[in-house]
């Protein structure tokens, strides 16, 4: 359905300065950061209600060098963010983009926070792996929905127009790539047309596209979608039809502790305090600690796709300022057991082989043995009854692969020069965790939709200043 199509002789119902299609976090930092540039804005929104894959995440904006982390003492700048990323992603993503994003975050929190009232906070207890700080920023129930809501409130106050069950399907573009407007299919089948100086795709990447992913992502064809079925890769197709550069597309953000059957995202705050993950047969298959993206893959090659996460009180207490946490235990997902072999009987699993499990990680986190998988169990306690399970599943989030933008969020062709007057954010551009999913780094998502979605709403706006 998304298409190009010639904009000679075409004209428009309505004419805005700026027009931003997706209204999720990047859209809506997009169209603030429009708006301050006194540009007059229209957010397309193609739900009912705008969510997007914001929503469903746990809303947590990394940032190195925020006053929030200066207040608890915390040292951090956007050099050691950026040599972060870098490490996770074995140095395969763009250079100049992460110096960029890295270098804007604390800024751009700060201003969600001082000129917006987004009430952000440092998350504390944990540390995500990968980070060597503590710099995630997260509102008071750590929830994307949370986030949202508090953007949309920021949204109203402003005066931003969001128009909802408004689905772009064709942007008119001229002959040097220059975006004239586009068509807004409703619900009853009427379209509107919408002329625009500037154009922001925010509508995320092509998770919810089965084709594209099965091309792209074949590991992941079969496996559980956690993002927002909107994201059907409108914004890589809009782009790469007007001769736009993507790269990157292999790469996306997994993770490997969603509840199953519940559908209720798991924090993975439950490993990094010392938890492990079994499969069916009650034993380890990996190190834990590389990182709740790649983890999905492991998780996903047990039997029946499924592993079970062991903890005790101490990790929970980690667990517990998340409030999908909370909703997982009210749902009846979290199990106990005063020993390994009544957890054991709980979730299902052989008694014995639990108990050995468990007993071989206390002897790892003694030091009286080595993980075969490579995990350093003496940073933490071991785990003490009584124990705690969740049977999961792994997960595709949302792809980090996406078209080429600069520092400014402006996309890019081919050869490096960039269209005229289009730019792109968070899961609609290539974003910083390099070709494939072991580069992703707890995060990145919505480092890049913040970032460049305020990027890319100052640019748009700037240039439909130009252009009056």
């Amino acid at each position: 359905m998304s298409r190009v199509e010639p904009a000679a002789g075409r004209r428009f119902g309505a004419e805005v300065p700026v027009a931003i299609v997706g209204a999720g976090a990047c859209g809506l930092v997009a169209a603030l950061a429009a708006t301050e540039e006194g540009a007059d804005v229209v957010v397309l929104e193609r739900d009912a209600l705008p969510a997007g894959s914001t929503a469903l995440s746990s809303g947590l904006v990394p940032a190195a060098g925020t006053r929030f982390q200066r207040a608890k003492g915390i040292a951090d700048d956007p050099a050691r963010f950026a040599a972060d990323i870098l490490a996770k992603n074995k140095h395969r993503a763009d250079p100049s983009i992460v110096a960029a994003v890295t270098g804007a975050a604390a800024p751009a929190v700060e201003w969600l926070a001082d000129s917006h009232g987004v009430p952000f906070g440092l998350v504390e207890g944990f540390a995500y792996p990968g980070h060597s700080a503590l710099r995630m920023h997260g509102t008071p129930r750590r929830t994307g929905r949370e986030l949202m809501d508090c953007l949309l409130a920021a949204a109203a106050r402003a005066g931003i127009e969001i128009l909802t069950r408004a689905r772009a399907t064709v942007l008119y573009a001229d002959d040097a790539g220059r975006v004239r407007g586009l068509a807004v299919e409703r619900p009853d089948g009427s379209v509107e047309t919408i002329g625009c100086a500037a154009l922001v795709l925010a509508s995320n990447g092509y998770g919810g596209n089965k084709a594209l992913v099965r091309r792209h992502i074949p590991e992941m064809a079969d496996a559980l979608y956690f993002g927002h079925p909107g994201n059907e890769g409108d914004a890589l197709l809009w782009g790469t039809a007007l001769g736009a550069g993507a790269r990157d597309l292999g790469a996306y953000q997994g993770h490997g502790s969603v509840a199953h059957p519940h559908g209720i995202l798991v924090t993975w705050a439950l490993m990094t305090e010392g938890g492990i993950q079994v499969n069916e047969a009650g034993r380890r298959f990996s190190n834990e600690h590389r990182g709740y993206s790649e983890q999905a893959i492991e998780v996903l090659a047990q039997p029946g796709g499924v592993a079970f996460d062991i903890y005790d009180a101490r990790c929970e207490a980690a667990a517990l300022q998340f409030e999908d946490y909370r909703l997982a235990q009210a749902q009846g997902a979290v199990k106990t057991g005063e020993t390994a072999e009544a957890l054991a009987a709980a979730l299902g699993l052989p008694a014995a082989a639990l108990a050995a499990t468990i007993a071989e990680t206390e002897a790892m986190a003694s030091g009286r043995a080595r993980d075969p998988f490579g995990r350093d169990f003496t940073k933490k306690p071991p785990l003490r009854p009584p124990y705690r399970g969740i049977r999961v599943t792994g997960a595709l989030f949302h792809t980090q692969g996406g078209l080429v933008v600069d520092a400014d969020a402006r996309v890019l062709r081919d050869d490096g020069t960039p269209l005229p007057n289009l730019f792109a954010g968070g899961g609609a551009a290539r974003g910083v965790s390099g070709p494939t999913v072991e580069g992703y780094l707890s995060g990145n998502g919505l480092l890049t939709a913040v970032t460049l979605g305020r990027a890319a709403g100052t640019s748009a706006a700037r240039v439909a200043s130009r252009a009056r």
